[in-house]
């Protein structure tokens, strides 16, 4: 089973001049995913009693993630106030003393042995005491599981930009696997080529970065080379929840794979890296033609 490990919220979505409330954050998305796949996943991440809480337990629940280990809380849901400008998602944040935000690395408890893998990322990473209970549990755990790290930086959520590189430079030597946009890597390395920056993210420790570009497709560099998976033609509605089904859909393929354990990682081939490329852009594909971070069930799959 895949614990994914990061925030939920609630999106309030542009919609006839209004806004609709949709149930999402990054790493929640990856978990929707990986159960809509039919992958074992559970979730670690307070859920709040307010009424945003129970959205947010709905779509957990029909997918069949495992929420034995989330803590429920009597503090509020983080709500983002989305914006699209051109297709694009743009985000506010209300998050001060929230549920998810105030998870501490106390809080974090001993995995149960079932647990094969760790995802964990977003903005759950920035601030504390949420940070420091992520970069808790992976400290304790990823000797013996493998972890998977995307970032998903936003930079106007950055207070203390300084603080958060120290801590990505901290979570990344214990990673096995990086996920990173374009964006991020700008932001992470303003001044190389995005090439350039993934052999730096290499070099920090992880085996595999994989890189996202939208149209652009998707690349996994690791220390055979390079692969690449091209973007899969389709209607774009908007972008919400794009990288984080892509997630799922690699970490989908790896466990069918047989890949999901340290020791198989490190002998990884271009071809199985190929099938994890595919198999995220597929289903990355199918959620950019929706609205909102609505990714694909598995019998909406190519077969």
């Amino acid at each position: 089973m895949i614990l994914c490990a990061g925030e939920s919220l609630i999106d309030m979505v542009p919609e006839a001049g209004a806004f609709r409330p949709l149930a999402g954050g990054s790493v929640y998305n990856t978990a929707i995913a990986l159960g809509r796949l039919g992958e074992p996943v559970a979730y670690l991440w307070p859920i709040s009693r307010d009424g945003f809480g129970d959205i947010l337990l709905r779509p957990l629940a029909e997918a069949g993630v495992d929420t034995g280990l989330c803590p429920r809380s009597d503090r509020l849901t983080t709500l983002a106030v989305v914006s699209l400008r051109d297709g694009e998602a743009r985000y506010s944040f209300y998050d001060e003393g929230s549920a998810g935000r105030m998870l501490a690395p106390e809080d974090i408890p001993a995995l149960p042995d079932h647990i094969q893998a760790i995802f964990a990322g977003g903005i759950s990473l920035v601030p504390d005491p949420c940070g420091a209970a992520i970069e808790s549990l992976i400290g304790r755990n990823h000797a013996g599981l493998p972890v998977m790290l995307d970032p998903n930086i936003r930079p106007f959520f950055i207070t203390d930009p300084a603080a958060y590189r120290a801590r990505l430079d901290r979570l990344l030597a214990m990673s096995d696997i990086v996920k990173l946009s374009s964006d991020d890597l700008e932001w992470l390395f303003p001044d190389l080529a995005p090439e350039e920056a993934a052999q730096q993210v290499l070099a920090a420790g992880p085996r595999i970065v994989l890189q996202t570009g939208g149209a652009s497709g998707a690349r996994a560099i690791w220390a055979g080379g390079a692969v690449t998976a091209p973007a899969i033609r389709t209607t774009v509605a908007d972008t919400i929840g794009a990288g984080d089904t892509f997630n799922a859909g690699v970490l989908a393929s790896l466990r069918r794979q047989g890949l999901l354990s340290k020791a198989a990682l490190a002998r990884i081939s271009a071809d199985q890296l190929q099938a994890a490329l595919a198999l995220g852009a597929q289903a990355a594909a199918i959620t950019v033609s929706r609205p909102g971070a609505n990714p694909p069930w598995a019998h909406e799959m190519p077969a």
